[in-house]
């Protein structure tokens, strides 16, 4: 069994072409005038026909033919040919070297061989199966065996004793004649089944057929009986499974990102094909990073993402499309290297539509590639309570991430961060994630701070193209979802309107969007859905509530959208009614210098705790009420705690992540920390220090600047 390479200076042409000279035939004119009318082709009469002469045929119409000579680094052979035995480079087309040549060549089957791999007269190593009268079994492969007659046996071999046999004869009807072979010093190779590489996504054509194909372990995955192989090509997934002893890893030295070739039978299991492997060894070298390389560009041409004009104008996300594309490309990629993938996004109706987006454009796609089940081992979506990535949140997904790769073998996964992700308060999470090598994107609108980019491998954010916060997130990720999937824009150009009235954004393509559904939806509907989702993922809490939000954002059936969404609306209204009752007689106004309506209220002892709404929507509530009564002047609203302060502004130019950077400078044993938006946000701080910082916030907010006239709440 030779081994060879193709030879990297000449391309396995045995030549090099060094030079031009004129071409005999033509004297380098490039023509022929004369030609024989008998041979000439029908394109050569017409070309004679039509200029009076025809294009030369040995130079094809240069005049020039190359000169070449022999390629030196192969001999002029086009390949590098290789002793089996001991790898040293050859200079003919032989198997062995002339130092190995000196020991006899035992050639040891693997696994997937049959009798058609066998040479007669080359010596084998076999494994004695039984002993009968009239001579030895011997197996030389799981399909393979021969007889070892008396009248060739010196001594009666132990069954299962290893012993080296010589074909003699292969018999018309199978039978194989085995010879045995007395050895002191020998050399071995390893027989290798040799069959034409087959394509993942050709399988199902070639049932009960046994195939070949070279591929990437993606997972691997132990059941009680078989083990599974998930093998990548550059077309496709297949499922191989290989048995040992019930609940035993097979081929334990095989694992995730290997390269492997596997030979093996397809079957039908489930109405699924599934190859059962015969022989599976993994690849080295450059036969490794060839068929890495295929699988990597196919991937990346298959992961381009679909190119869809913006469901409205919008100048922002026009500059902004190049990074939107490359996030939908990173999630493709995702998918098609069945790499799992996370879903975090802040909890509200912003994020929630956003997330939503990209989860009904990819799981289609995650079916598509892995088959049924695929989504409950390769997704995940999860709310996070803070606009941020907190270390609870990455505590959890790196849990998870790691008993999934020590139990099935899976990668570490894609963490896509929606609504949150941009802000200095993700970094300790990102740290974190960064040290187990797990890939993170971000779709979010919250004010961004140049340091995290550094663990990103793609980041959206209207501010990196000079918008604000007023492009929502909704909006963004509904845009890139029809990028991975076009074919889902029907289930979600409702979402952008309901994150612009979740947000309130006043941004110009917050009415567009509301204006491309009010033949299905009214603002006053919109903002039922957005209410509805708020409402309910307070009571969800750290859990998707696939479901329930599905039916809240009309993804099932439209009667049980409309009453889950009046019902949830009516507790909420219900529940916020009751808290404004508790809170607005407890505020406390002050009129700043700068005309500014600053509003205070102590959420933590006039209003309900642990219950809807929470401190955070409570004080956007009592807000509201505030700009009603004191219309057409900049207000701003703090509802504070222990150890925190939630701020609600209008028509004041505020810039609370650089307040916080200030207080967190002027106080430093605040323990301050917050941001958000530039006029919507939070502070943290330690407890003792609250009136020193609340009463150097409310310097902070004095010495803003204002809007005139002031705009709506």
């Amino acid at each position: 069994m030779l081994r060879m390479n193709l030879c990297e200076k000449c391309l396995g042409k045995g030549y090099l072409v060094v030079g031009e000279k004129p071409c005999p035939n033509c004297n380098g004119s490039g023509k022929t005038e004369s030609i024989s009318l008998g041979e000439a082709s029908d394109r050569e009469m017409k070309e004679l026909i039509d200029s009076g002469s025809t294009k030369c045929s040995v130079c094809q119409g240069t005049g020039k033919i190359p000169i070449t000579e022999s390629c030196p680094d192969c001999n002029g052979l086009g390949r590098e040919y290789l002793c089996v035995v001991c790898k040293t480079k050859l200079s003919s087309k032989k198997e062995l070297c002339e130092r190995c040549a000196k020991k006899p060549l035992v050639h040891i089957l693997d696994p997937a061989c049959d009798v058609k791999d066998l040479v007669i007269g080359d010596i084998y190593q076999g494994r004695v199966n039984g002993l009968a009268s009239f001579g030895a079994f011997v197996d030389l492969s799981e399909s393979v065996r021969g007889l070892a007659h008396n009248k060739y046996l010196k001594s009666k071999p132990d069954v299962g004793e290893t012993v080296f046999v010589t074909v003699r004869n292969i018999l018309a009807n199978g039978n194989i004649e085995l010879e045995p072979a007395e050895l002191k010093e020998y050399n071995t190779v390893e027989v290798e089944k040799e069959l034409p590489v087959s394509r993942t996504a050709d399988l199902h054509k070639q049932v009960n057929k046994q195939i070949m194909i070279k591929g990437e372990v993606i997972q691997v995955k132990q059941t009680g009986g078989p083990t599974i192989f998930t093998i990548a090509d550059d077309s496709g997934l297949a499922f191989c499974a290989a048995f040992e002893r019930a609940g035993v890893r097979a081929y334990a030295d095989i694992d995730s990102d290997m390269m492997v070739r596997v030979i093996g039978e397809v079957s039908l299991r489930n109405n699924q094909v599934q190859v059962e492997i015969k022989s599976m060894k993994r690849l080295w070298g450059r036969e490794a990073s060839a068929v890495k390389d295929l699988i990597e560009q196919a991937i990346d041409r298959r992961a381009e993402p679909s190119k869809t004009e913006f469901l409205v104008k919008s100048e922002i996300m026009t500059r902004l499309l190049p990074a939107m594309r490359q996030v939908a490309k990173e999630i493709r990629r995702a998918v098609l290297k069945s790499q799992p993938i996370v879903l975090r996004h802040h909890a509200d109706a912003d994020g929630i539509t956003a997330a939503v987006a990209i989860e009904m454009a990819i799981l289609p796609l995650i079916t598509e590639v892995g088959g049924p089940d695929a989504e409950y081992h390769n997704y995940r979506r999860a709310p996070s309570k803070a606009p941020f990535y907190e270390l609870e949140d990455v505590t959890k997904d790196l849990t998870y991430a790691l008993e999934d790769q020590t139990r099935h073998g899976q990668k570490m996964p894609l963490i896509i961060l929606m609504d949150n992700g941009s802000t200095e308060e993700d970094v300790p999470a990102m740290r974190q994630a960064q040290v187990y090598g797990m890939d993170m994107l971000v779709v979010d609108h919250h004010h961004p701070h140049k340091i995290v980019d550094q663990f990103l491998i793609a980041h959206v954010n209207p501010a990196h193209a000079g918008g604000d916060f007023g492009l929502t997130t909704g909006m963004l990720a509904t845009e890139i979802a029809r990028m991975i999937y076009p074919p889902v824009e029907s289930k979600i150009r409702h979402f952008p309107a309901v994150s612009a009235v979740g947000d309130r954004s006043e941004a110009p393509e917050a009415d567009l969007y509301i204006k491309l559904v009010e033949d299905k939806y009214n603002r006053e509907d919109l903002k039922k859905i957005a209410l509805a989702l708020d409402y309910e993922a307070f009571w969800q809490r750290f859990n998707d509530g696939r479901g329930i939000i599905n039916d809240i954002l009309c993804l099932g059936r439209l009667d049980r959208h409309q009453r889950v969404v009046e019902l949830l609306c009516e507790q909420a209204n219900a529940a916020i009614d009751e808290q404004l009752r508790a809170s607005m007689g407890n505020v406390k106004s002050t009129k700043l210098p700068n005309g500014i309506i600053m509003n205070v209220l102590d959420v933590e002892n006039f209003a309900h705790k642990f219950t809807f709404p929470p401190p955070g929507k409570t004080s956007g509530e009592v807000h509201d009420l505030l700009c009603k009564k004191y219309a057409g002047k900049p207000v701003v609203t703090i509802g504070y705690g222990p150890d925190f302060a939630v701020l609600r502004s209008r028509a004041v130019k505020m810039n609370i992540p650089q307040m916080v950077k200030e207080l967190m400078e002027e106080i430093p044993n605040g323990g301050v920390s917050g941001g958000g938006h530039l006029v919507v946000g939070s502070i943290k701080f330690v407890g003792g220090m609250r009136k020193e910082v609340l009463a150097k916030l409310a310097e902070k907010i004095a010495a803003c600047g204002v809007d005139e006239p002031a705009q709506g709440g």
